[in-house]
This record gives C-alpha cells, structure tokens and sequence, in this order.
C-alpha cells in the first residue's frame, strides 16, 4: 500500500521538478521577448495618444490618427503601399508555383542548382542587393540603358528610379526577385509529400496534367500556399530598406509606403507619437490582411 501511496507523489515532484527547469531555460528568450517585443509594443499604442516630440509629450487623445488621413503624404504612402501588396503578391506566388512545379520534376542536381540560383538573393544582404539593383538602373552607365540604347529599343537612357513613371515598378521588380526564392523551396518541398499513389491513379484514369495538378496537387498543397501568401503580404507592408537605399520614397513620394514614412516621421523629424501611430495603423491593416487571407485559404480546403 505504502509504495501504491507514495508513487504518484514522486511523480508530480518530478514533473514540478521538469517544469521549473523548462522554465529557466526558457527565462532569457522571454526576458528578451518581453523587454524587446511586448514592452515596445505597449510603449507605442501609449505614445500614439500624445504629441510625443524631443521636447514635449502632450496627451492628444487621437489627434494624431486623425492627422493620418489628412496627411497627402500619407495617403500617397498608403496607396503605394497597397499597390505593392496588390500587384507583387500575386505575382511572387503564381511564379514560384510555376517555377517549383516546373523543376519538381527535373533530377536532383537540376532542381538545387535552381533552388540555390533562385534563393540566393534570400541569403544576401539587403544592402548588397539594392547596390547592385541601383548600378543596373544607373541613368548613365546602368545595365538596362546600356543594352535598351545600344540594341536601339531606346532612343535615349532613362533616370528609372528618378522618374515618377517608372520608379515604383522598378521597385516591385526587385521586390519580386528577392521574395520568390523562398516560395519556391517550400513549393517544391510540399509537391514531394504529395502521395504519389493519388497522381498515378489519376493519371490512369485518363486525366490531364492540368486535372491531375488542379484536382490533387493543389489542394494538398494549400497550406504551403497560404503560408507564403501571407508572408508575402507582411513582408510587402514593411518594405522599407529597398526604399530608404534606392530612393528615399522619391521622387516626389511616387515611392513612399507607410515604413519609410514611419521611419521619416520619427526618426527625421523626431515626430515620435505621430510615427507610433501610423505604426498602430500599419499593425492593425496587416492583421486584417493575413486574417482575411487566412479566413479565405482555410474556406478553401
């Protein structure tokens, strides 16, 4: 009876004995999660209710979200902000399935030369990339003018990122090469845990490569599909270095988005509570973005 009694008693010392140890481990990340993520947070829906400069901090209430959509500047940044959400999403996901149902197929050292080749500009510093992008578009001895103008396409070179036409397509242009190398890793990776008894079965049954992809693959691969829809779009609202290297939202704002106007507001005019507050705003539609796509892709499967 004694040892019955008494071993559910060692075994709940022990889990109390586990847990505390969990948690100790887990102390410095949430220490850094709180002091770094949830403390910033809660200090900038705070400030966002007060005129918050380097020398004053006045209760405001919600002037300054007020001031938002009275602000020209802001909305042009809103709508290039949505323009860019709007053309490179679709556009980065209907590639990289295209591009990963294409090399699926192709044998193992075909398909990682094109991962590597497509991913490589991932894994390269966002610096680096818009140095080289910003030599390319060069008005005077770019890529693009040298070749355009010496194959007579043009009759004279263009300033891309100086001329109001072209300035923001050229943007999505390199958002779109550096965001298709992930999408297309994870494609290819979920068209291989599609059962492939499912396929050959179809396949038999006379369907197409068209059905058998439409009626098989894509549903089984759905989640992949919202994940980088949604990554996709978060990652587009917070585009920030490519501007604030290529064009520092030039010219004449046709390349401003809500994070560099952020970033101006605060960090060159010291506008503090009023950056916090198209923070809270930008926060607030990407929320609503990625539970919209979520509501949408969940409907879906």
């Amino acid at each position: 009876m004694s040892k019955k009694n008494t071993a559910p008693k060692r075994s709940r010392v022990l889990v109390m004995r586990e847990t505390r140890v969990s948690y100790l481990f887990l102390l410095p990340a949430l220490i850094f999660f709180i002091g770094f993520v949830i403390v910033p947070m809660i200090l900038c829906l705070v400030t966002s209710f007060f005129k918050y400069t380097m020398g004053e901090f006045t209760f405001i209430g919600i002037k300054n979200y007020v001031e938002m959509f009275k602000d020209p500047i802001f909305l042009v940044a809103l709508k290039n902000t949505i323009m860019l959400v709007v053309v490179t999403v679709p556009a980065v996901t209907l590639f990289s399935l295209w591009v990963g149902a294409s090399i699926y197929n192709m044998n193992a050292f075909t398909r990682s030369f094109f991962r590597c080749v497509f991913y490589l500009p991932v894994v390269t510093g966002s610096v680096a990339v818009s140095v080289v992008w910003k030599w390319m578009f060069n008005k005077y001895n770019g890529l693009f003018n040298n070749v355009l103008v010496n194959t007579g396409l043009m009759d004279e070179k263009i300033s891309w990122l100086g001329d109001e036409r072209f300035a923001i397509w050229c943007i999505i242009i390199i958002m779109f090469t550096t965001y298709v190398g992930q999408p297309i890793v994870l494609y290819v990776a979920a068209l291989g845990n599609v059962d492939p008894s499912l396929t050959e079965a179809a396949e038999v049954d006379g369907a197409t490569k068209l059905q058998t992809f439409w009626q098989i693959k894509w549903p089984s691969i759905m989640p992949t599909t919202l994940y980088v829809v949604i990554i996709t779009t978060i990652n587009t609202f917070q585009c920030y270095a490519l501007i604030q290297l290529l064009t520092s939202g030039g010219p004449n704002h046709s390349t401003e988005t809500i994070m560099y106007y952020i970033y101006y507001q605060a960090f060159k005019l010291n506008n503090y509570g009023y950056g916090n507050a198209m923070g809270i705003f930008l926060a607030i539609v990407i929320a609503i973005f990625s539970a919209v796509q979520l509501k949408v892709g969940q409907s879906n499967d």
